[in-house]
């Protein structure tokens, strides 16, 4: 049986939730793990998913309402033990200073771009296998 990896993917719009997985497809990268899918519409399913555990990384989307991917990044950076990586989805290039300042480790612009998400979601992966070994 083959390792996965699970992704949380937080947006209000099933719309962006359709690109992030078709962006992904099976495996971002051959070198990385089956991706599994966790998806949330609401900042209160997120927390729960990460309360629960077993999430490799998550995507959010900045431009989600009521509460933004940005506010629910730097929410669970200050509140989940060992929060894992943030891959955040942001509107326009000059957004990436708040990508920063929600501690948000990585960021690509809506509408996603598959080759660009695939590799930083396959980066992040990398990541967070290095530091569980």
């Amino acid at each position: 049986m083959q390792p996965t990896a699970t992704v949380l993917v937080y947006s209000d719009d099933s719309n962006t939730r359709e690109q992030v997985r078709l962006a992904t497809g099976r495996r971002p990268a051959p070198d990385v793990p089956v991706v599994r899918f966790v998806e949330c519409a609401t900042p209160a399913a997120v927390l729960r998913e990460l309360d629960k555990g077993d999430i490799d990384v998550c995507v959010l989307d900045g431009e989600a309402v009521p509460m933004g991917g940005m506010g629910v990044c730097r929410q669970i950076k200050d509140e989940v033990f060992n929060c894992p990586p943030v891959l955040l989805l942001i509107g326009r290039p000059q957004d990436a200073w708040l990508a920063t300042w929600s501690r948000a480790e990585a960021a690509v612009t809506l509408p996603v771009e598959p080759v660009e998400f695939a590799g930083a979601l396959a980066s992040l992966l990398r990541t967070k296998r290095l530091q569980s070994a």
